[in-house]
């Protein structure tokens, strides 16, 4: 940030002293390749806290946001994690320390590919279909019991009993007050005394689900104790009961009778194809088909009314059901009205305000995002990306000389030490406000001191800028050129650690990539999601400036939601470009 600009938009700012951060309880599973790894260290640096895994890989552990998390175990790549105010479940994937081998031989593979059990799904009633692909019971290596959904005995009161009747060890506590809403545990869960989660469809939910028929039933699982947990994660210490319902897992391939699978997995047209928009569609959640297949906006609300009633915890669906009525059926009265009912599991979620303020973004609703992005720089005053999304929402409303005051302030803190800047940071706040002032200088500067104001950056063109909502997310973006040759920048702890650290010592969630006009032609962007180390989708926001750095610079805001891992999809086409180069 350059000392010089920043005094000549402001002569004195204030400054702030930030609370202390409160203790946070972070829990999570150490594994390699699904197998828990027992006895890893975990430690948080700047204190005495530390632990150990279990016969489980699972741990404990407290730290203050701003503390780094450690992990250790022999011949495995030390990781460290910078702690957030919404850190609450870690679950890490260590990798061995030397990760290339000069040849390696495999005489012998009894493990089948996703595509080959999608094509057994329908005869195999060995398989059955989770959020993270199917599983094959013959060669998991923890139990899973599976029923099939003609097995079952319709008689029950609901699905809980059934249940209960068909798998031994199963315990279902109802409650007077609420009687068709039961809790389920399962013997054997990693912790006896939590209850069971439910996989349905892909769509993981911890409440029962009241909302499902015992005849559509295709397929039942129950899964407990080491194998929940290292697949699922905490939430699954109680065990999971996943369920397939019919007619949601396998449908009529293209000009055949066989069932082709379109559920959500890993492997899913991954050898160089891009999903596309329209593929992507096929692996949305359950609970989005219902309400994209209802023939009236008056069915709409009436299933969102039901819905709700389920989903009332995840602001995924919150956000969803927003977008569903803002765009499919345009009343946006409703789905302000979805928001304004749902404000407390989106007010006081970092994550959850920055993916609302993207959506307005996109949508052109930008004095909505700017109120938003508010609430984010009121949780979160010490990182980096607050101050520049603030700045940018104020710039989009017409109010420059808040937008400079903004950028002030954070130089400001800065030179003083309150905030850090680490990595490429500096390089991206510098073209953010150096843009600001050649476009809006007038507004901001008097003559005198435009006329002798020296700017650095000089770069015309094509500006993406991507934005992430949730700092733990791993990911990958392909730019692929008009002659079919492509770039790739990998987001992740195993390409470089030290990067995502610096990125979260400063509150920073943010790359940029310049692109030249010298050859014409169109460019594909393309992402693979990688995760989030927990079962939440993330949100990536991607800026599109046209013409950047001149009289005719112009954007354009597209939002993307992340959630079906390890596959390339398509995000979006941008013409005139030749060159990338990353920062």
């Amino acid at each position: 940030m350059k000392k010089a600009v920043v005094l000549l938009l402001v002569c004195t700012v204030s400054a702030f002293s930030f609370a202390q951060e409160k203790l946070n309880t972070i829990k999570g599973v150490v594994t390699y390749l699904d197998t828990p790894l027992i006895n890893a260290e975990i430690k948080v640096s700047g204190s005495e806290e530390a632990t150990k895994t279990d016969m489980e890989g699972r741990y404990t552990i407290n730290a203050r946001p701003g503390q780094l998390v450690s992990y250790a175990y022999p011949s495995m790549r030390t990781l460290e994690i910078v702690v957030e105010d919404v850190t609450r479940i870690l679950n890490i994937e260590l990798t061995p320390e030397v990760n290339q081998l000069d040849e390696v031989v495999v005489e012998k593979t009894v493990l089948k590919s996703q595509k080959q059990l999608r094509a057994e799904y329908a005869t195999n009633k060995n398989l059955i279909n989770t959020a993270f692909g199917i599983l094959d019971k013959d060669v998991t290596s923890f139990a899973v019991r599976i029923a099939e959904g003609r097995d079952l005995n319709p008689i029950g009161l609901d699905i809980a009993t059934v249940i209960q009747y068909r798998f031994p060890g199963v315990r279902v506590e109802r409650n007077g007050l609420d009687f068709l809403n039961p809790t389920i545990y399962l013997r054997g869960g990693a912790l006896g005394f939590f209850p069971a989660i439910y996989d349905v469809d892909g769509l993981i939910i911890t409440d029962f689900p009241n909302f499902l028929q015992i005849e559509n039933i295709e397929r039942i699982a129950v899964i407990s104790g080491l194998g929940a947990v290292t697949k699922y994660g905490g939430a699954a210490n109680g065990g999971v009961i996943v369920i397939n319902t019919k007619g949601a897992n396998y449908f009529p391939e293209p000009g055949t009778d066989k069932p082709y699978d379109l559920a959500r997995l890993r492997n899913n047209k991954f050898n160089g194809d891009v999903l596309t928009s329209e593929d992507l569609k096929k692996d949305r959640p359950i609970y989005l088909t219902k309400l994209m297949d209802s023939k009236s906006e008056a069915e709409a609300i009436a299933t969102y009314n039901e819905q709700i009633k389920v989903y009332r915890s995840s602001y995924f669906y919150i956000l969803d059901a927003y977008d569903h009525f803002s765009n499919r059926w345009k009343n946006t009265d409703f789905a302000d009205g979805i928001i304004e009912n749902n404000k407390q599991v989106i007010y006081d979620n970092p994550l959850a305000l920055k993916a609302l303020a993207y959506t307005y973004q996109a949508e052109g609703r930008l004095k909505e995002a700017n109120e938003v992005y508010k609430e984010v720089f009121r949780l979160r005053p010490n990182y980096a990306q607050s101050y520049m999304d603030l700045a940018n929402s104020y710039r989009e409303i017409g109010e420059n000389q808040r937008a400079a005051a903004i950028y002030a302030r954070y130089g400001y803190l800065l030179e003083e030490g309150f905030l850090r800047a680490e990595g490429d940071l500096g390089i991206i706040m510098d073209r953010e406000l150096n843009n600001l002032i050649a476009l809006k200088g007038r507004e901001l500067l008097s003559r005198r001191e435009l006329k002798n104001l020296v700017l650095d950056d000089e770069f015309d063109g094509t500006r993406l800028v991507f934005e992430w909502n949730d700092s733990e997310v791993e990911f990958e973006l392909q730019f692929v050129n008009p002659e079919g040759n492509y770039f790739k920048s990998e987001h992740s702890l195993l390409a470089d650690a030290n990067r995502i650290k610096d990125e979260k010592i400063s509150g920073f969630s943010s790359e940029e990539y310049l692109i030249d006009d010298s050859v014409k032609g169109v460019w594909k962007v393309n992402a693979k999601y990688f995760g989030n180390k927990s079962l939440t989708p993330t949100y990536l926001k991607a800026t599109i400036y046209h013409n950047f750095g001149s009289a005719s610079q112009r954007k354009e805001t597209k939002v993307f939601k992340l959630s079906l891992r390890n596959v390339n999809q398509q995000l979006f086409t941008v013409s005139n470009m030749s060159t990338v180069v990353g920062n």
